[in-house]
């Protein structure tokens, strides 16, 4: 397993919010994956509106997951209403 930081932006209504965390998180472990730690970075202006939505509330997940299972997380975001966008960047290492 590799590790990886997820950026995700939810929409800034609470119960939209709450429900699209724990569908991440329910997700990296479906896949077989460990969230190993979870930041909130706040409520942001978005530079242009993402499903009609003005506003996001952004979460840095650092999580470990297979480099196959990426793709298979990335599909059930893209159907989730509650997530407006996400960003998996792998991070390299340390030795």
């Amino acid at each position: 397993m590799r590790p990886y930081e997820l950026v995700v932006i939810f929409p800034t209504e609470e119960e939209l919010y709450r429900a699209g965390k724990e569908a991440v998180a329910a997700e990296i472990k479906n896949q077989g994956g460990e969230v190993v730690s979870e930041e909130e970075m706040g409520d942001r202006p978005l530079a242009y509106p993402v499903k009609n939505r003005p506003r996001g509330r952004y979460v840095l997940f650092n999580i470990k997951l297979s480099p196959d299972k990426v793709i298979a997380a990335e599909k059930v975001y893209k159907l989730n209403t509650s997530v407006l966008k996400y960003l998996f960047v792998r991070v390299e290492e340390k030795k």
